[in-house]
């Protein structure tokens, strides 16, 4: 080792520091750090085996100090190339300006890289027979930490393969969570209920790993739900499907599955299969499904069993009493619409028409949809927005209505309509009210004008009466000529 080294030592350290300044990536700027240091170790050796290896020097005898110069050039070698090796690996696998670390080359494939060629390096072409000697105290000791030494190379075989990456879902043994860190030693998870679980890496490496985001970070889920023997498997599935295909978090590609599961002892079992966009939503996903599937069993009279394990006697309800036939009666007897009905045909017309409950944030009816029924708001409250900006324009409590042109001519929906606490309301369908008009043609008349006076009355607030009023006359035989068409009464 010459002077020449020393020059070459500095010139390095100076290179070091300029980049370790220039780079924007933290990493390459700790790496550098390390080299930066073992530079200067090899500088100061190399002075310290000149002072050494000087005659003139006055001290110990002259092999002595061949010796110990010796000694001192094999250490500042082996620190040079430790520290070259370090930098080039760290400049060559490393973005210079963006702040990460790639994906094929996360820090511990790194550090692996450069301590392998550091050994090659230094027994090949240093010929250090010191590192040969420490292989077999290397051999000694890896009995003593064998399980350390099997969580680094299982933590190395985790980087290379990459059956998952940090920010994944993962399940593991008996483990399930998100994968927030993987280091040589470990992999940590945090589970849903935001606790976290340090996994050994070698326990990862010996059993099976379910990835939850790949090959998409979208999953597919079920549930299972019980309907009576009544209803028919293919009505079922159709109430099912209404009810889960708008829901938030349920994809609609892929498609919904449901199939019949099972035929239980008190109930057709049914398993819905459905996909959802991200994993950690996997509860308020089933919640969601579960709670929509409930409401429209409600509505569409399905009935979800009681299991039959014993014998017992349930007495069956009626439907309505006529409690609360009178009660929605006097409802519609305050609507300006079903004020000019005799009490028998609003009695009729309650007695035919049906409650639905509808569950907070379920629509009712949606904006472009054909429609043939109007809704009267017995209990809660009901939210009205315009499509597709989804912008509220009102807010309807009970006592009122909606829905009526729908009702009278069988135009598409206006808006969309949905539920913002639980919501009981009175469907009247077209059907119900064709019968009751056959049985008395008066009534189309009666609520078509009044309807009629409703609309004009919102022309008249959005102050285009004066242009209407001359039209009034007519518009109303024109409506009601298009409600006796729809009815079949023209």
């Amino acid at each position: 080792m010459t002077p020449y080294s020393i020059i070459v030592g500095v010139a390095a350290f100076v290179l070091l520091v300029g980049a370790r300044a220039a780079s924007g990536n933290r990493l390459i700027r700790r790496k550098l750090a390390l080299s930066l240091v073992l530079m200067a170790a090899f500088v100061v050796l190399s002075l310290a085996r000149l002072y050494f290896i000087d005659t003139t020097t006055p001290g110990s005898d002259l092999a002595t100090r061949q010796e110990l110069a010796a000694r001192l050039e094999s250490i500042a070698r082996l620190f040079f190339a430790l520290g070259s090796i370090g930098a080039l690996v760290s400049l060559l696998l490393n973005p210079f300006r963006a702040d990460r670390v790639p994906d094929y080359f996360p820090t511990i494939v790194q550090d692996a890289i450069i301590i392998g060629t550091f050994m090659l390096v230094g027994i090949f072409l240093l010929g250090e027979k010191w590192l040969t000697l420490s292989a077999v105290g290397g051999f000694v000791i890896g009995f003593a930490l064998q399980d350390t030494l099997g969580n680094m190379f299982a933590g190395l075989a985790i980087q290379v393969e990459k059956p998952f990456r940090v920010g994944q879902w993962i399940a593991v043994a008996r483990y399930e969570g998100l994968v927030t860190e993987i280091t040589w030693r470990a992999t940590r998870l945090r589970t849903k209920t935001g606790d976290s679980i340090v996994v050994p890496n070698n326990v990862l490496s010996k059993e099976a790993i379910t990835n939850f985001s790949e090959p998409t970070p979208a999953t597919r889920l079920f549930i299972d739900v019980g309907a009576s023997y009544a209803a028919a498997p293919n009505e079922v599935k159709a109430v099912i499907g209404r009810a889960i295909e708008n829901l938030d978090l349920v994809l609609k590609a892929p498609a919904p599955e449901l199939i019949v599961a099972d035929f239980g002892p008190s109930a057709i079992l049914y398993r819905v299969k459905f996909w959802i966009a991200d994993y950690a939503k996997d509860d308020p996903a089933r919640d969601q499904v579960r709670t929509a599937i409930y409401y429209a069993f409600k509505r569409a009279h399905i009935e979800i069993p009681f299991p039959m394990q014993v014998q017992y006697h349930r007495e069956e309800r009626l439907a309505r009493s006529e409690r609360r036939l009178a009660e929605i009666d006097r409802l519609l007897a305050s609507l300006d619409v079903f004020a000019p009905l005799a009490d028998s045909d609003r009695a009729a017309l309650v007695a035919a028409s049906e409650e639905r409950l509808y569950g907070s944030g379920e629509a009712i009816v949606r904006q472009g949809e054909p429609g043939e029924s109007m809704f009267v708001i017995c209990r809660g409250e009901v939210r009205v927005t315009l499509e597709p900006s989804g912008q509220e324009v009102a807010r309807i409590g009970a006592g009122a209505y909606v829905g009526e042109m729908s009702l009278l001519t069988g135009e598409p929906r206006t808006a969309t309509v949905s539920a913002v606490d639980d919501v009981v309301v009175l469907e009247i369908t077209a059907d119900t009210f064709r019968h009751l008009a056959s049985v008395n043609p008066s009534v189309v008349e009666q609520i078509s004008l009044e309807v009629a006076r409703r609309r004009e009355g919102l022309e008249r607030s959005r102050e285009v009466a004066a242009v209407a009023a001359a039209a009034v006359p007519e518009a109303r035989r024109t409506f009601l000529a298009r409600v006796q068409k729809f009815l079949g009464f023209s």
